[in-house]
């Protein structure tokens, strides 16, 4: 994507104006001004060019890799009470998918770092270490709090079309999921119960607004089986879920357009890759410890906005070893 031509400058107005034939030169006979163009710009107006201003400053932020700006960019434009298009809707996903993953991908480097040196009994690092994660969780929870009250006061309200509808509610499962997968006991049981709600409620309307085959519904499809396996610890109903999403879009696959074709299937992809590795992890024996594989840590999930999908899927192989998870 490229930020020239996003935006085209207004045409100034010609200062030479031709004087009106047959004019008086008497000043009290001229016709009175129209006192319009002395106004100052509508709110609307001002408001029109301030989400325009914005749109254009997420995506040269974008360009730019400043993802905290392009945060900053929509929320103005979310904060308008209006519903966004298709365009700055995946503008606000992915600005906040950027912020929280990179912390997500932080976050399971340095627990899993934790992990190994407390086998090893090196107490003085553990400590410091302790201290460094809890300094990433403090973040992850300032982002997840403040795309969820941008969700809730603005956003939700103010969609009208069941594919936005479908949309926030599973943002706002996705976000809530987030703060449960370092919260610890009731406040992880608290955002397990708000992401579970968020989650159900999108599936509601997804089941009456949009096809099997539509990306939003595969991609909530997607996350919702990813929180059953990995935040509820329920592998049955993880897999019931991205079984009967992918098999209900597998039966109007002749019915999809070619223009979501990429998104969709690349989406179907990930929830057959989950449950090949669901089944497959449950299926081996424990270990002689006891422990069930690391299975969770390979969950493939939906990737910044589904617009995109193709291009913004990545992998956290490449940022937090030894995890093959995709970032969400």
């Amino acid at each position: 994507m490229t930020v020239a031509g996003l935006m085209t400058r207004p045409q100034a107005l010609s200062s030479h104006r031709k004087p009106p034939a047959n004019r008086s030169a008497d000043p009290d006979s001229r016709q009175p001004r129209s006192q319009d163009s002395n106004l100052p710009p509508s709110a609307s107006t001002l408001r029109t060019m301030g989400v325009e201003e914005s749109v254009y400053l997420a995506k040269l932020a974008e360009q730019a890799e400043r993802y905290e700006e392009m945060v900053e960019n929509m929320k103005v434009v979310a904060s308008a009470d209006q519903e966004l298009s298709v365009e700055e809707r995946n503008l606000l996903s992915v600005a906040y998918k950027n912020v929280i993953g990179a912390r997500r991908a932080s976050w399971r480097i340095v627990t899993s770092i934790e992990q190994k040196e407390e086998s090893k009994g090196n107490e003085a690092q553990v400590k410091l270490i302790k201290e460094y994660r809890q300094k990433i969780e403090k973040e992850l929870g300032t982002i997840c709090e403040d795309i969820l009250d941008v969700l809730d006061k603005h956003l939700i309200a103010s969609a009208q079309t069941g594919e936005s509808k479908v949309f926030y509610q599973k943002m706002k499962g996705d976000y809530h999921r987030y703060l449960a997968e370092f919260a610890v006991s009731d406040k992880r049981k608290a955002s397990a119960e708000k992401s579970l709600a968020a989650y159900q409620n999108a599936t509601e309307v997804a089941a009456t607004d949009l096809a099997p085959t539509h990306p939003i519904r595969l991609g909530l499809a997607l996350n919702f089986s990813v929180f059953y396996y990995e935040i509820l610890n329920a592998p049955d109903k993880a897999c019931h879920l991205a079984k009967q999403a992918f098999d209900d879009a597998i039966a109007e696959l002749d019915t999809l357009s070619e223009e979501s074709y990429k998104d969709s299937t690349l989406i179907m992809q990930l929830l057959r890759d989950n449950l090949t590795l669901w089944t497959s992890s449950e299926a081996e024996p424990q270990d002689a410890g006891g422990a069930a594989p690391a299975a969770a840590d390979a969950t493939k999930e939906e990737s910044a906005a589904p617009a995109a999908a193709a291009s913004t899927a990545e992998t956290t192989a490449e940022k937090a070893a030894p995890a093959e998870q995709k970032a969400d």
